[in-house]
């Protein structure tokens, strides 16, 4: 992980497509789906507790933003309509989830078809 720290110069959400999209300051342009964001949330209810491996998330493909509130100049907090709010979302993290969006998916896709679960596509 780098030292470096990213900030968004735009952060736009496209509720109908249910999509963020971030602009950083080094040009870099991401468009995170709600879906894989909130599989991917940093709170420890996703990560997981006390040492135990990160729960795999169920039927988020129509899961939406419902509300962000920006916290300080590092970090942005995400309601989504499921109710999910906890975990802080910093902008180096987003950036990450950015860079790394392709492997991440596929990374997830693989654990849901591990645990027998089918996505239920739009």
């Amino acid at each position: 992980m780098t030292d470096k720290h990213h900030q968004p110069v735009e952060v736009t959400l496209h509720s109908k497509q249910r999509m963020l999209e971030l602009v950083y300051d080094d040009g870099a342009r991401f468009e995170l789906p709600c879906e894989y964001l909130r599989v991917y949330s940093p709170s420890a209810e996703v990560q997981g507790h006390h040492n135990k491996g990160a729960v795999l998330q169920l039927n988020k493909e129509q899961v939406n933003i419902s509300e962000l509130k920006q916290v300080g100049h590092y970090a942005v907090k995400i309601f989504f309509h499921d109710k999910h709010k906890s975990g802080l979302y910093t902008w180096n993290y987003l950036y990450d989830l950015g860079e790394n969006y392709e492997a991440r998916w596929q990374d997830y896709l693989s654990r849901l078809e591990r645990a027998g679960h089918q996505r239920k596509t739009v």
